[in-house]
Formats: structure tokens, sequence, C-alpha cells
């Protein structure tokens, strides 16, 4: 497999980019992945999950960060609570995120299952969830492939899911990538960890992956790169991130988990600024203050 811009193209790339103007705007979503060639564009995502939980008044107070915040928002999945009914995306969740649909998109959670097939959560998000009944698809923002991914279907080695993304890292002419999915690989919470996302993990990392964006335990943590198997490579790992902080309850931590470097029960929002070689990040709690904040590069 060959993917362009890694390897000595960084550097190059690392000198565009402080040589060229930021663009602050992101790129729209694109249903062909990462085989579009490069634009050059920073862009900003907002990430987060865990959100439509009714009666708590934190869902409302997250979405108006959210609403003071430029980027692309991406969802991670446990959308609307507790049975990702037609009925509590409509009073639990669009009330106070709906203002936000042009900006979106999403991928499914545990609680989306909860009603067969998922069907008020594809029906709910439309082209924004991907194709109907599947719950995976690819977007380029910027010069980054995401990989909108399900954990709630098989995502092991020859499943269909893992030869899409196989196939569109594959023909990724991207320098940068990250994928979400709902269901942490590795967790310091009490949902988790979950191996059956290893081989996925294995393939984006084999692919030279930057980031991987999860939900499902209602904290914030951060992780060290890493490898499919837990242990700690910062050449040639994937930084993990799970920010299940939209405004259900909260979990606590009931471990540290290796390779954790930050670990937040905190409701907010990551927001992340994708340049054409450089991942910077910040966790924004409800305050507007940023508690976790960093910077990494394109392999």
């Amino acid at each position: 497999m060959v993917k362009l811009g890694k390897g000595p193209m960084r550097y190059l790339l690392l000198l565009s980019l402080a040589l060229a103007p930021a663009c602050s705007s992101p790129a729209g979503p694109s249903g062909g992945g990462g085989g579009g060639g490069r634009s050059g564009q920073t862009v900003t995502v907002i990430g987060v999950g865990d959100i439509g939980m009714c009666g708590r008044p934190q869902v409302g107070q997250v979405a108006r960060l959210v609403s003071s915040l430029d980027g692309h928002l991406l969802l991670a999945g446990d959308i609307a609570y507790f049975q990702g009914s037609a009925a509590q995306f409509r009073d639990c969740f669009d009330p106070s995120w709906g203002q936000f649909r042009e900006r979106w998109n999403a991928v499914p959670g545990n609680h989306e299952y909860e009603s067969p097939g998922a069907a008020p959560y594809f029906e709910y998000f439309g082209a924004a969830a991907g194709p109907a009944g599947r719950g995976y698809y690819a977007l380029t923002l910027g010069d980054w492939l995401i990989l909108m991914l399900n954990s709630n279907i098989p995502a092991t080695s020859g499943s269909p899911q893992w030869e899409f993304a196989r196939a569109e890292l594959a023909r990724q002419t991207t320098p940068c990538t990250m994928a979400v999915w709902h269901h942490p690989r590795f967790t310091s919470g009490p949902g988790g960890p979950h191996f059956f996302m290893h081989d996925m993990w294995a393939l984006l990392q084999s692919a030279r992956a930057e980031v991987i964006l999860n939900g499902h335990d209602h904290l914030y943590e951060r992780f060290a790169r890493q490898m499919p198997d837990g242990s700690a490579d910062a050449a040639n790992g994937i930084r993990q991130f799970t920010a299940g902080t939209g405004g259900a309850d909260l979990y606590n931590f009931v471990r540290a988990s290796g390779n954790s470097e930050e670990r937040i029960m905190r409701s907010g929002v990551i927001r992340f600024t994708l340049r054409p070689a450089q991942m910077e990040w910040e966790f924004i709690t409800l305050d507007g203050s940023v508690a976790d904040r960093g910077l990494d590069t394109c392999r």
C-alpha cells in the first residue's frame, strides 16, 4: 500500500505550512474519501459524543458552547438516549443540537442500536450518517482523510467494514488520517476496553494514521501514541481521544490505563485544528476554558 505525504515529504509539508496562510473554514465533506488530492487548507473539527439525554441541562450547555465555536462537527455516537428512538431524537437531542445539521457528520453508538437496525438514527441524520443501514463512510476535510466507522457491527479483519477502510486507506493521497467510532479500544473508564476494535486499530496503524476519536465512556481521556496491543510507540503508534462529554451524566475513572496522559471528568468538546501535516487539540469545557491542549505531527 502506498500513502503519499509520509516520511521525507512530511518536512516539505511542514515547510509549506510555515509559509502559507491558514484557511479557517473547513472543506466540505466528500463522499470520495481520501482520493481527491491535497488542498493545503487548515480546517477545524469539533468532536464529541454521548449527548441527547433528556433532563440533563448539560446537553443544552454543551450545545451553546458548540454554537460559539467554528468547525465541522463529528458526533461520536450515543446521540439520543436511551433507545435512540425517533421520539428521543426529537425530544432529547434536536431541541439543542438540531441547529448544527448543516455542519455535522455522525457515527452510531450502542444506544442507537437499542432501536432495531438503528433505523431512527439513519432517518434523522440522512446523508450525514453515510449509506443508510451501514454506518461507515469516509470524508475528506482539508488534507485529512476522516474514516467514520461503526463499532456496533463487525470490524474484524476481512469484514466488509474492514475491507472498506482498507480500500480507502490504499487509495488515499492526503497526508493525514483520523478515524471516528464509538467504543474505545483503550480506556480508563468503566465502559471497556473493547478488543473487538483491535483489527481496525491495527489496520489504521499499518497505514500510519494519526488519531482516533471515540465516545462511549462519559469522560475525556487522551492517550500517548500506542500500538494495537497497547504498547507505547511514539514513532509508530496512534493517539486516541475519548470525548463522551456531550451532556450525558459523567463517569468516574476506574483505573489509569497504560499510556493514558490526561483524564478529565467535565462536560465539553474537543477541538482539532487539522493542518496539512500537523494536528493541534484543545479540550474546551462549558465555561470556555481549555482543560487540555497539545500538538502532534502527521507521520
